[in-house]
């Protein structure tokens, strides 16, 4: 049934960045309310849902990438509302029996994910705070999928822009890295002030009124989410200009690219 994605008793008086997110790349799991907020988003930044699309596009060359280097399981944090192109898919398509273990708080994002994986053993949902890393850990999707002494991709797409400095964004990163062994890969995307510019605060104080305020940071500091990990070529740089050769489409958005996107792999 079209309601089974809708958990009770949501509260629809937010919008959430997941579903506006879904909204962005085109999807149908979403509200008015974050339509409405998306629209307004859009009004003020034309290359707003291109943005969204550069973040998927990069998201479909950095798994094939490590698909490539021999991964066979990965942990998604903060993954968000399936729609086309999911980890899974991209890894599944190239690598048959590769593993995928996704991580969300959203309820829909939850509801949607297990909806779609219900006749996938390989992959699995955990309703946990990417934050929250032993629950993520030791979640029974996590400890049933995940070789930990294999190599892991670790992917954490727009995920650590939306934690505070209370929430440790650095810490949590690294207790992510350390708990996976070498050979291991460590992927993000992360909204960054030297290419968001002036529309800083314009974005921050219009996160404000959803349920995911954001953090934007510098490029130094977002490279210190990778800790001792080795940026692999080209480093950290904006989404269009990861290895863009792998998808036709990459190209610049319309207003600017905000997005710093990187990969690097564990010694």
């Amino acid at each position: 049934m079209a309601e089974d994605w809708i958990p009770s008793g949501l509260d629809l008086g937010r919008p959430s960045a997941a579903r506006i997110y879904d909204y962005l790349l085109g999807g149908g799991h979403n509200f008015a309310v974050d339509r409405e907020f998306a629209e307004r988003a859009i009004a003020a930044h034309p290359g707003a849902r291109d943005l969204a699309q550069l973040n998927r596009a990069f998201l479909y060359r950095a798994v094939g990438f490590l698909v490539g280097q021999g991964v066979r399981q990965f942990l998604d944090l903060g993954s968000g509302i399936p729609t086309r192109g999911n980890v899974h898919e991209i890894a599944q398509s190239a690598a048959p029996g590769s593993r995928v273990v996704y991580v969300d708080y959203e309820d829909v994002a939850v509801a949607h994910t297990q909806l779609l994986l219900r006749h996938n053993d390989n992959a699995e949902v955990v309703h946990a705070d990417a934050a929250d890393v032993d629950a993520v850990l030791n979640a029974p999707a996590t400890r049933r999928l995940l070789d930990f002494s294999q190599p892991v991709g670790v992917l954490a797409l727009t995920l650590f822009h939306y934690f505070s400095p209370e929430k440790d964004p650095f810490g949590v990163a690294a207790r992510y890295r350390e708990a996976v062994p070498p050979g291991s890969y460590f992927a993000l995307t992360h909204l960054t002030d030297h290419l968001v510019g002036a529309a800083t605060g314009e974005i921050t104080e219009r996160m404000r009124g959803t349920r995911d305020s954001v953090h934007v940071r510098d490029a130094a500091a977002i490279g210190k989410l990778f800790g001792d990990f080795e940026l692999v070529e080209p480093g950290l740089v904006r989404t269009w200009e990861w290895r863009p050769e792998a998808y036709l489409n990459a190209a610049p958005p319309a207003d600017g690219d905000w997005l710093c996107a990187g990969v690097a792999r564990k010694p």
